[in-house]
């Protein structure tokens, strides 16, 4: 399994995901990570941890992720047709 493309980010604010396109011998599969960005001082920095407040968008978030990797299986899809 190899990963061949650059990763894909769907953001709101300071939470993002990050798809995934990794190429198995059933054709591509897709996965997700989840962060949030924050400010130390003068760095950005990320975590994987979410407070309260950060939930609904988290939500919001995968949510596009979710129609993100759907619209790129189905252009691959098309692209083998």
């Amino acid at each position: 399994m190899a990963n061949t493309q650059k990763p894909v980010e769907v953001r709101i604010g300071a939470i993002k995901a990050t798809i995934w396109q990794n190429e198995t011998e059933a054709g591509p599969r897709h996965n997700a990570t989840f962060s949030r960005l924050y400010k130390d001082g003068d760095e950005w920095k990320s975590t994987s941890s979410f407070g309260r407040d950060d939930l609904l968008v988290l939500a919001k978030v995968a949510d596009l992720a979710h129609s993100r990797i759907f619209a790129l299986q189905q252009a691959a899809q098309s692209q083998a047709d």
